[in-house]
């Protein structure tokens, strides 16, 4: 899909990672008009410093959306949002090194004592990831239940929904603090630079262009 002008559009997640991410969107060139800084602003798309670059601002488990059908030429989208989507048309061409994570599966911690993960064959889980949870379990030969939750996976054990949840953590604290410990880790998570295939082939100059620029960027850091 090809957007209607010529203006290329950068996608990124609302939320914490825009945190990390804003020193490097500078060393990279990229300044936002004063709006983008008002979280209570409620448009999504804003002007930069550079003519034909807009940024959109997003929910991060949309971005891999809006690049793979060409909102987008570029984004910023986490690992897990391409591991589930997995969509052909996206290319991560660089580990931006920020909104570093893992993917876990968990489960409470008295149910824990008495669980052998060796003698699993179903699981029913909790998770905002049901694509990357049935291929992790399939992988060795365990069937997986998935509940499509988008969060709160933590207090699902306690209220009887399942017995695991497959999650992001970081410092492990929202486990502990609901009764839950590790079981397994599924992947490490940070985020990435993504790119539109087509808009490679169609704009080679501008698209890797800001790939170098971006590049540069995280080698200045």
């Amino acid at each position: 899909m090809t957007i209607a002008n010529d203006r290329l559009r950068l996608v990124v997640p609302k939320g914490r990672i825009l945190e990390e991410l804003l020193p490097l969107l500078a060393r990279a060139g990229i300044e936002p008009e004063a709006a983008f800084s008002d979280k209570g602003e409620r448009k999504l798309e804003f002007q930069t410093n550079v003519p034909n670059l807009s940024i959109l601002r997003v929910r991060s488990f949309d971005i891999a959306t809006f690049v793979a059908f060409g909102a987008a030429q570029l984004g910023v989208a986490g690992r897990d949002v391409l591991m589930e989507f997995d969509f052909p048309e996206v290319y991560a061409p660089l580990d931006l090194r920020i909104g570093a994570c893992r993917m876990v599966v968990a489960e409470s911690r008295e149910f824990r004592e008495k669980d052998n993960p060796k003698r699993w064959s179903h699981v029913r889980v909790a998770t905002k990831y049901p694509e990357i949870t049935r291929r992790h379990f399939a992988a060795r030969g365990v069937q997986a239940e998935c509940l499509k939750l988008n969060g709160a996976m933590e207090i699902a054990p306690s209220l009887g929904l399942c017995r695991r949840i497959v999650d992001l953590v970081s410092t492990g604290s929202t486990l502990r603090a609901n009764g839950l410990v590790e079981v397994e880790e599924i992947a490490q998570i940070t985020s990435k630079l993504v790119v539109n295939r087509a808009a490679m082939k169609t704009r080679p100059e501008e698209i890797h262009g800001w790939i170098d620029r971006f590049q540069g960027a995280l080698d200045a850091a």
